[in-house]
């Protein structure tokens, strides 16, 4: 229930900024997955050959299918294209807490447009997600691959960026130390050219002093000074759109570990839950697409990390409990009146109210124990004495309150018991 419920936010808010659901197959030929990530998620694939021998593998993320299926069918799609696409995907992880086997992705992405402004409503969209879903504390920091880039560049070690930006996405779970270490010893650079990258990493600072002191550093730099002016554009706009200052940083250790990244991108954290990880990310991709197509179509994204994200939730004691959609449950007090429970049951439907009604007539407090268990707000009942009174009786199971009501107002007395939470959505 409480990852349906997520979903319908997930959909309400993509949908509300125009993006439009698709979905890929979950297996793709091995050729289109392999190289697009990173080693890791090479050696995370599901892979095998099916029976006509084909080599094949299981998605490990949601983007990569998505730039295949553009580059197929960009003709009629147009550019640019919105979509969203929630879906299973799937990683040879070893499970622990936050990381799993089999995961649901929310993605929603951006194609066929290099616009900044696309990058900046991907961290708006962002930020109304993860308010609709009902967070007040978390902080989206965000980073430029081509602050990285520029200054890979300056240092004359360009050629081994996609060891150092794996090696600088694992600061935070290894430490600086170990860090420095696999850049000298498995990427391969000196020492000096290591602690330049460090140091880079480690700046602080509101996002207006972090840009002055990059832009500083990557001077003469066309690639780091880009990235700087694309950041500064993007914090600026989230001033104008009212976007509060403690949810958004500049964090320019970030660098995110898939290697189809170029240009902006983002990690959400819970503030209240920090070491769960990013429960929502994402970047700029500008050459993804170009793998399967000579057409430019560069794209932005992110992807709300479902299932993570719900642990997370459990742990900090905001999932309900409720195990059912219905908020009502008729009891079946006589079982020669199946007719007319049945027959209510309908009628509240169509006012809007989810109802389930008991499917026997047992003992009252065997129904009882079963609408407290399965998480109702009420329960509606009648017997010989309320059917000869054209009368049901309410318990709302909250406040234990019960009340006679009319069968002519029982509706129009639930919605106002229930308010707007116990009314079927629209959608």
């Amino acid at each position: 229930m409480a990852r349906e419920h997520l979903m319908e936010i997930a959909r309400k808010v993509y949908r509300s900024y125009g993006f439009t659901p698709i979905d890929t197959p979950t297996l793709e030929y091995s050729e289109i997955l392999l190289g697009k990530g990173s080693d890791e998620t090479d050696k995370q694939l599901f892979r095998f050959r099916d029976q006509g021998d084909r080599d094949v593998a299981m998605r490990f993320d949601l983007t990569i299918p998505f730039a295949r299926f553009a580059a197929q069918h960009i003709g009629k799609l147009g550019t640019p294209f919105k979509r969203y696409h929630i879906g299973q995907v799937w990683r040879a992880e070893k499970p622990q807490k936050g990381r799993y086997r089999e995961f649901i992705q929310c993605d929603f992405d951006t194609i066929g447009t290099d616009a900044n402004a696309s990058d900046i409503e991907t961290l708006l969209v962002i930020h109304d997600l993860m308010e609709a879903i009902g967070f007040e504390r978390f902080t989206i920091r965000i980073n430029h691959r081509q602050l990285l880039n520029g200054l890979l560049e300056k240092l004359g070690v360009i050629e081994n960026s996609v060891g150092l930006l794996r090696a600088l996405d694992k600061l935070t779970k290894i430490g600086r130390d170990k860090v420095l270490r696999e850049m000298v010893e498995s990427v391969g650079v000196t020492s000096e050219s290591a602690e330049q990258v460090l140091n880079f990493a480690e700046i602080e600072g509101t996002p207006a002093k972090i840009l002055s002191q990059v832009e500083t550093l990557l001077d003469g730099n066309e690639r780091g000074q880009l990235g700087v002016e694309k950041l500064r554009e993007l914090f600026q706009v989230c001033q104008i759109a009212g976007i509060a200052e403690n949810r958004i940083a500049l964090d320019v250790s970030i660098a995110r570990g898939l290697d189809y990244y170029t240009g902006t991108i983002y990690e959400t954290f819970l503030t209240d839950l920090p070491g769960i990880g990013s429960v929502c990310s994402g970047g700029r991709y500008d050459n993804l697409a170009g793998l399967f197509t000579k057409e430019k179509l560069p794209g932005v994204g992110a992807s709300l990390g479902l299932d993570r994200l719900l642990a997370a939730m459990e742990e900090l004691g905001l999932v309900d409990s409720a195990s059912t959609p219905a908020q009502v449950l008729v009891a079946m007090f006589d079982k020669g009146r199946v007719g007319e429970y049945l027959s209510i049951g309908r009628k509240l439907r169509a006012a809007g109210i989810a109802t389930e009604v008991y499917p026997q007539a047992k003992k009252i407090q065997n129904q009882f124990k079963y609408a407290n268990r399965k998480g109702f707000r009420a329960i509606v009942l009648a017997g010989p004495d309320e059917f000869e009174k054209g009368v049901w009786t309410v318990k709302d199971l909250e406040s234990g309150d019960q009340v006679e009501v009319p069968g002519t107002e029982l509706a129009k007395h639930l919605q106002q018991l229930l308010g707007e939470q116990g009314i079927q959505a629209s959608e």
